[in-house]
């Protein structure tokens, strides 16, 4: 199934995934054609009327969600179980678990105090990169919404496209490890722009590295000045109850948090 991206010069162009992956390429001679931005409009909009329905379901219930997003490998579901771990008794949580295929992500979080939905992207064509409203829509059904008071969205593990949809969440959060080196925040800079909250996970492996954390933080920066940079380590613990504390302000509804405007679809 093919997806559309608008850049800051106009262009417009689809991608398709394989299963291999998908490679954005050279857009300099792709048309700009008026069609092809109606298209793209269209599938933005009909997610942006999605995801106030979600947003609407969510608040009125009385529950705050969070988009938590990464690359691959960050370590995103080792933050989420230890998060589970130390608040599932204290707020009724609910999991939607988005991979493209597989529910290993999933299992780790069971008989961890919480509701898990499962949502797998593959559609025999590989699979969607990026989990939007819709989807999100259809997995809600397996929660009960009017128990909870935070659900987290675990998105695919992508550095690009799960930033660019908002699924209903009132804020977005990322797990950037420190194995993945300082230079992400200016090459991916869509998803580092969109964020509120930036968990810098795997500080116990700096030692082992010779990386300059400052330098993470000050690229981080560069790209997004008013997120919060928590520097922790998901399999340790260390740095894990600012984490913990700034959810527990999350879930209060303290709106400082959120100065980024998550709920806005950024610009490539």
């Amino acid at each position: 199934m093919g997806r559309f991206h608008r850049h800051d010069d106009g262009t417009v162009h689809s991608h398709e995934h394989n299963g291999t992956g998908h490679d954005h390429g050279d857009h300099s001679g792709y048309s700009t054609g008026s069609q092809r931005i109606e298209v793209l409009e269209s599938i933005f909009a009909e997610n942006d009327t999605r995801a106030a329905i979600n947003r609407s379901m969510f608040e009125a219930n009385g529950i705050r969600a969070m988009n938590l997003m990464s690359s691959p490998g960050s370590g995103k579901t080792t933050v989420l179980s230890a998060t589970l771990d130390a608040l599932a008794d204290e707020f009724s949580i609910g999991v939607i678990e988005g991979d493209i295929a597989t529910d290993l992500d999933a299992a780790k979080l069971e008989g961890r105090g919480a509701q898990i939905s499962l949502l797998n992207t593959d559609n025999g064509f590989g699979g969607e990169c990026h989990l939007d409203a819709p989807m999100i829509n259809r997995a809600l059904q397996g929660l009960d919404l009017p128990g909870l008071d935070l659900v987290i969205v675990e998105n695919v593990g992508n550095l690009v496209c799960p930033a660019e949809f908002d699924v209903g969440e009132h804020a977005k959060a990322m797990v950037y490890s420190v194995t993945e080196g300082e230079d992400k925040p200016l090459k991916y800079p869509v998803m580092f722009r969109a964020v509120d909250v930036v968990l810098l996970n795997k500080i116990d492996l700096v030692p082992h590295l010779g990386v300059d954390l400052d330098q993470y933080v000050d690229h981080v920066r560069m790209v997004n000045p008013s997120a919060v940079i928590l520097p922790v380590s998901a399999r340790t613990g260390a740095g894990m109850r600012a984490w913990f504390d700034w959810l527990r302000r999350f879930i209060a509804n303290d709106d400082s948090l959120t100065s980024t405007s998550a709920r806005s679809r950024p610009k490539n």
